[in-house]
Formats: structure tokens, C-alpha cells, sequence
């Protein structure tokens, strides 16, 4: 049987929010073993000078307890 656990991350990036998700696995996977999956909870940007200047991200990310 398989414990997991469930962490909420937040991240950015000025490329995309494909890309602040990107950002938010590879830096969790630096210190969390066996990730599962990541849910999008909310998603947000910053607008200057009508313009996108920040795509945000709010993910919860499940591993799997050794």
C-alpha cells in the first residue's frame, strides 16, 4: 500500500503558466522523491502597461512517502 502526501508550491515565469508548472516540478523534484502528479489550483498574472508581465501558478504536488 502506498502512502501519499500532498504539498502546495507556488511559482512564476514570464513565459507562460505551461512554464511556471515546469519551473514548480523540476525545483520540487530536487528535494521530493517519487512525484506523482501536480493539480493546478489557481492560476494569476501580473498586467504592466497592458501587458502580461507574470504568469503565476498555485500547484499542489502528491509524492509518495519511502
Amino acid at each position: 500500500m502506498a502512502v501519499l502526501k500532498v504539498i502546495e508550491v507556488l511559482s512564476s515565469s514570464t513565459v507562460s503558466w505551461e512554464d511556471a508548472t515546469q519551473k514548480a516540478v523540476a525545483q520540487a523534484s530536487k528535494s521530493l522523491k517519487n512525484i506523482r502528479s501536480v493539480y493546478v489550483q489557481e492560476q494569476s498574472a501580473t498586467v504592466k502597461d497592458g501587458k502580461v508581465g507574470e504568469y503565476r501558478m498555485n500547484l499542489k504536488v502528491t509524492f509518495e512517502l519511502e
